[in-house]
């Protein structure tokens, strides 16, 4: 609707100003063209009220026989800039106008670290022949690999030698890369306890309330969709990863990670509760603090509130 009444305003300035191409003419000049083109000029009439639109297309299709800028004439720190900005795809398209500049090794370089944040492959010396365009399709098949199939995914990084066989590179690679598909991440992290270890102490909730940090911590370890064992798991483990990053603040508050868990349950209960159309009966504050200080009774009474209104305010902790 914006553009549109843009061009008409646009074509009744231009139709009183005047316009023939090649810029603005007299306004009395302009008639005489007019009175002198009028077979010529009836047509385009009919269509916008003047003869703007004619010279507009014609200047437009001029403008487009002239080309796209060639890359390879600009300041070259310009032409990376500007190609900086495309995806892989995009990229491998420009390669074929310009191939000396988008193979450059910078621009896949920041493309790679920018999908996969860590790769073992970064912090060694280069193999003969290592190109980053390549090794963002191996990442790329990998990726994929790894949606279809976790324990292939892996072991197709391992043996292209992206990844070291350790628990703490995995975990890292885990905790940088968001292609990851978050079902078979989850089964995959089930499985192998010892990456999840890992990447639980990659995390830093320092100085973070607590039901932020819980947050956090599910959008990279997402929560099962039914409450069990592999839950608990990483209840308990965020509780004694919270306690180590926030020492002072879990003795001033009297807090241990048993407690810490059963304020993260209870949250997790809590956002279930306010967030979900079937339950009518929407626990409420006072209930919150009363059934919480029953599991664990040295926690402050105010702290369980702020708990409660920074649920009911933002969301669910687990989403």
């Amino acid at each position: 609707m914006g553009q549109g009444l843009w061009r008409v305003a646009r074509n009744q300035q231009l139709q009183h100003q005047g316009y023939n191409g090649q810029g603005y003419l007299p306004r009395d000049h302009g008639r005489r063209i007019a009175t002198n083109n009028v077979p010529n000029t009836s047509h385009r009439k009919q269509a916008q009220g003047g003869i703007d639109i004619y010279h507009l297309l014609k200047t437009r299709k001029s403008k487009e026989q002239e080309g796209f800028i060639n890359l390879e004439m600009l300041p070259p720190e310009l032409s990376f800039t500007i190609l900086s900005y495309l995806n892989a795809t995009d990229l491998c398209l420009a390669s074929c106008v310009w191939q000396d500049l988008a193979n450059d090794e910078l621009l896949w370089q920041g493309l790679c670290k920018s999908t996969w944040g860590h790769c073992s492959i970064y912090n060694k010396n280069p193999p003969l022949g290592f190109s980053f365009r390549k090794l963002y399709m191996q990442l790329d098949e990998g990726s994929l690999t790894f949606n279809a199939n976790p324990d292939e995914g892996v072991n197709y990084f391992m043996s292209k030698g992206i990844l070291d066989d350790s628990p703490k590179e995995i975990a890292k690679f885990i905790f940088c890369t968001r292609t990851l598909n978050w079902k078979k991440l989850r089964i995959y992290l089930d499985e192998r306890r010892d990456v999840l270890d890992d990447l639980v102490t990659l995390h830093n909730f320092s100085n973070q309330f607590l039901p932020n940090a819980l947050r956090e911590f599910f959008r990279h370890i997402h929560a099962p969709e039914e409450r069990g064992e592999y839950l608990e798991t990483l209840i308990t483990k965020f509780s004694h990863r919270f306690c180590a990053c926030n020492p002072d603040l879990m003795r001033e508050l009297g807090l241990s990670p048993d407690a810490v868990y059963v304020l993260c349950y209870s949250l997790i209960l809590l956002s279930i509760d306010l967030t979900s159309p079937h339950v009518k009966n929407k626990m409420s504050k006072r209930e919150f603090i009363r059934n919480t200080r029953r599991a664990a009774q040295n926690i402050s009474e105010d702290f369980v509130g702020h708990l409660y209104d920074n649920i009911y305010l933002i969301g669910h902790v687990a989403a």
